[in-house]
């Protein structure tokens, strides 16, 4: 087997393992404390709820025909991924109601051993009702975001995203995904009642289910991609950037500048570092006089964020 071809397969074997521990989550986390979580499979987890018909067939039946337009208008590599994800996330969600287990025995229906799923199950109690969207949430967090990085999704929402987004770049799909997670809070406030009785609890947890997913996501996309820009005037570029590259293991940019009050002539050091390497840049620049920099915030640092030490041995 190729290099390319060990590649895909690791790909897709990552593509297997997320979406069956997400079927997991549900069935652990979701299903048994009457919330929806968020997107299009929020809809088809009222719909279960309401009508018993699972989310593991609701999945397919969505997602498919979104797949087959991927396919041909948009990636046939993020389609193909997308739908072993869906159709693995569906198989396992099926086998699981259907009273299946991992590693237990089945009997008359009801699973018996230690692996068993419904021995895991995790209902609010009356101290921790926000636990179960919280910790759904930050898993689901989690496998968006590694799902993503391979060029896959979990289905729904970012599926529509791809098709429109490849015909209307311009377009912002996050109000898309606004209002379809609003209307899945909305009808929560219906879908959860008991006995005639509305309850603003499982709206208040779709919404904490909403917003853990997402800052979880967003970090595992671009969080540990994250660094610092620091601009220097300073009279002492090479000093400043001896040490930067002996400390900090990070290059710099020089750039001549002057001071439009004093008309001096100064250099201007644009330096990209990790985010925990602070302290030790300001005991740098506060040892030269004269010197000041202004810092911001880098989202994401792309191409050869490496130390000089290992670009150069990469040379040789």
């Amino acid at each position: 087997m190729d290099k390319s071809a060990k590649k895909t397969f690791f790909e897709y074997l990552i593509t297997v393992f997320l979406a069956f521990c997400m079927a997991l989550i549900y069935e652990i986390l979701i299903f048994p404390n009457s919330f929806a979580p968020a997107g299009i499979n929020g809809l088809a987890t009222i719909v279960q709820h309401l009508l018993g018909f699972s989310v593991g067939y609701m999945s397919i039946i969505i997602n498919i025909p979104l797949l087959i337009i991927a396919f041909f208008k948009v990636d046939k590599d993020f389609a193909l991924k997308t739908l072993c994800y869906v159709l693995v996330f569906s198989f396992f969600t099926l086998i699981i109601k259907n009273g299946e287990v991992i590693g237990g025995v089945v009997i008359n229906g009801d699973a018996e051993g230690f692996w068993s799923v419904s021995n895991f199950v995790y209902k609010n109690g009356a101290v921790s009702v926000i636990l179960a969207p919280i910790a759904s949430g930050a898993l689901n967090g989690l496998i968006y975001g590694f799902s993503i990085r391979h060029n896959c999704c979990t289905g729904g929402t970012d599926i529509i995203a791809r098709i429109v987004k490849k015909k209307r770049p311009e377009l912002n799909i996050m109000w898309l995904t606004f209002a379809l997670n609003s209307v899945v809070a909305v009808l929560s406030y219906f879908a959860y009642a008991e006995k005639g009785v509305f309850n603003l609890e499982p709206v208040i947890l779709c919404i904490i289910y909403c917003f853990t997913s997402s800052i979880t996501g967003d970090f595992v996309l671009k969080g540990y991609k994250t660094a610092l820009k620091f601009e220097v005037v300073t009279s002492y570029p090479e000093e400043i950037s001896s040490e930067i590259i002996s400390k900090l293991k990070h290059s710099a940019t020089v750039v001549s500048a002057q001071g439009m009050y004093t008309h001096e002539n100064k250099s201007l050091l644009i330096c990209v570092i990790n985010k925990h390497q602070i302290i030790e840049f300001e005991r740098i620049i506060t040892k030269y006089p004269g010197t000041f920099a202004y810092i911001s915030s880098v989202n994401e640092t792309v191409g050869n964020f490496v130390t000089p030490k290992r670009e150069k041995e990469k040379g040789e």
